[in-house]
């Protein structure tokens, strides 16, 4: 007998200091790792495709009326759009493997959730970080954002090779994808700027379109800075790993 399929569940609870809370829950489809019936029934018209559509938006509004991030945001607007991004919040995270809180603020707190807003939305630029929207970690520093987006990539370039596809092995692919995402940072924040009464959803924009721009440069700089982790990989490469072989 199969199993009942199951959503993936990740929920973003903000607590205040008021006592009050805001909760946020996205149901990802555990095979294609898009949001399930997330679409409210009536969207604003700062969701529409036309509306600071992004100019490497390969969607048409024949087939697609709305934008798909911008879609999933309603409720994100709606319930944070008075919100100053230099709130206070503890924020709890709920993921099926883990729980992770930390008192932040609510600039950074909707900057990690707008990360997998987008990489669950359908967003043809974004779905390239469905692996990472998976294995989600919250409140990830630039160091673990490099070291998982590298390592993402590379893993997609192995299963590549294994189906008779050519491997980027020097990151191009990573790199245009990444300018590709501050295209999209760009055009989303005027969305928001629509939509919102006060500055925390812009803001939480702006600092995760930080990590699009400094990653090109990373990537070209051959990730000299977390090269030294690899060390036990690369001293013996010509010796023990060829005995093994």
């Amino acid at each position: 007998m199969s199993k009942e399929i199951k959503t993936l569940d990740i929920q973003y609870r903000f607590c205040f200091p008021d006592g009050g809370s805001l909760d946020f829950t996205l149901s990802l489809n555990p095979r294609s790792l898009e949001q399930v019936e997330s679409n409210p029934k009536n969207v604003p018209a700062w969701t529409s495709l036309g509306f600071h559509q992004c100019p490497n938006c390969p969607l048409n509004a024949k087939t697609h009326p709305h934008c798909p991030v911008a879609v999933n945001l309603v409720k994100l607007t709606e319930e944070c759009g008075g919100l100053w991004s230099y709130d206070k919040v503890h924020l709890e995270v709920t993921t099926p493997e883990r729980v992770v809180s930390k008192d932040t603020t609510m600039q950074a707190g909707v900057s990690s959730l707008l990360g997998l807003v987008m990489a669950t939305s359908a967003c043809p630029h974004a779905e390239f970080f469905k692996p990472m929207a998976r294995f989600h970690l919250p409140f990830a520093s630039e160091d673990e954002t490099i070291y998982r987006a590298t390592s993402m990539y590379l893993l997609a370039q192995y299963f590549l090779h294994k189906q008779g596809g050519e491997a980027d092995l020097e990151l191009d692919g990573l790199v245009k994808i990444y300018r590709n995402l501050q295209i999209i940072n760009s055009a989303l924040a005027a969305r928001l700027r629509a939509a919102s009464e006060r500055d925390a959803a812009v803001n939480a924009v702006i600092l995760l379109d930080l990590f699009a721009k400094v990653m090109p440069y990373t990537i070209n700089d051959s990730l000299d800075e977390i090269r030294h982790l690899f060390a036990p990989f690369l001293a013996d490469a010509g010796g023990t790993m060829n005995q093994n072989t």
